[in-house]
C-alpha cells in the first residue's frame, strides 16, 4: 500500500484545523512514525486513513487512487488496525486470532503468534489454542491481550498496517515482548505508528515530527538527530528520563 498525503486540511469542528495542510509519501512496504506531543494530530491521521472521518480540504490517495473513490469496506479489509485500547470477544484463544475465520491454517496462526511474542505464554495456559477467553479477554493480561491483537491483525495478512504503539499500564517484562513486536512488524509491510517510545522506531524508514497540527520535521532517525532541533530534544529528553 503506497499512502500520499497532499496539502491535507481536517477539522473535527469547522472553527479550528486539527491538520494543517499535511503533505507526506509513504511508499509500499515503507514504514513511517508519528511523534509529538498529544492533540499534534498524529492520530487524527491513522483516523483518516481508516476513513473513520474525512478530510475537508487537500487529498489522500491510496496506491495512485483518492482515498474517498475506495468502497470503505475493501479500504479497511486491507488495513490491519491495532490500538492501544484492545477489543476482544469472548471465545478460544484460535477464534479470536482468527476471528472465526476456520480457512486459516494452523501453521499460520502458529508462526503468528511466534512473530509477535504471544507463542510463549498461549502455551503455558492449560488448554492453549483452545484455551476459553471471556468478554473483553478479562482473564487475560493488558499486555498478552496487545499480543494476540498483534497475531490477529498479522493472520489476516494486510497490506497496510496502523499501529498505536502506547503500552501504558503493563508489566516490563511484557512491555519489552510487545517492543519487540513492533520492531518486528515494521520490516513486514506499508507500517504507520503513532510512537510514543522513540527507542521503538529508530529504524522506521521515515519519521514525522508533528506539532499542532502540522509536520515540522521529518527524515530517518539519524537525520533528524543530525538536524539537533525539535526531535533531538524529544529524544534527548526520554533517554535522559531512562538512563
Amino acid at each position: 500500500g503506497d499512502i500520499e498525503f497532499k496539502n491535507v486540511w481536517f477539522s473535527y469542528v469547522s472553527e479550528e484545523w486539527v491538520l494543517k495542510d499535511v503533505s507526506f509519501h509513504v511508499k509500499a512496504g515503507h514504514s513511517v512514525a508519528f511523534v509529538g506531543a498529544t492533540g499534534a494530530g498524529k492520530t487524527t491521521i491513522l483516523s483518516l486513513i481508516t476513513r473513520f472521518y474525512d478530510i475537508q480540504k487537500g487529498e489522500i490517495y491510496i496506491d495512485g487512487i483518492p482515498i474517498r473513490s475506495i468502497k470503505i469496506k475493501s479500504l479497511r479489509e486491507a488495513i490491519g488496525l491495532m490500538l492501544q485500547d484492545v477489543f476482544l470477544f469472548s471465545g478460544t484463544i484460535r477464534s479470536i486470532i482468527t476471528l472465526r475465520d476456520n480457512s486459516i491454517d494452523d501453521d499460520i496462526i502458529d508462526k503468528s503468534c511466534e512473530y509477535v511474542n504471544a507463542k510463549p505464554f498461549i502455551l503455558q495456559l492449560e488448554r492453549q489454542y483452545e484455551e476459553p477467553v471471556r468478554e473483553r479477554g478479562n482473564n487475560l493480561s493488558s499486555g498478552q491481550r496487545q499480543l494476540l491483537s498483534f497475531a490477529r491483525t498479522l493472520v489476516h495478512r494486510p497490506s497496510i498496517l496502523i499501529l498505536d504503539e502506547a503500552t501504558s499500564n503493563i508489566d516490563t517484562e511484557t512491555e519489552q515482548l510487545i517492543q519487540d513486536s513492533i520492531r518486528k512488524m515494521m520490516t513486514i509491510g506499508t507500517v504507520l505508528v503513532v510512537a510514543h517510545r522513540l527507542s521503538t522506531i529508530q529504524n522506521a524508514d521515515q519519521i514525522i515530527v508533528m506539532r499542532h497540527g502540522r509536520i515540522i520535521e521529518q527524515g530517518s532517525h539519524q537525520e533528524l538527530l543530525k538536524n539537533r532541533s525539535h526531535y533531538y530534544s524529544l529524544y534527548r529528553l526520554q533517554y535522559d528520563k531512562i538512563y
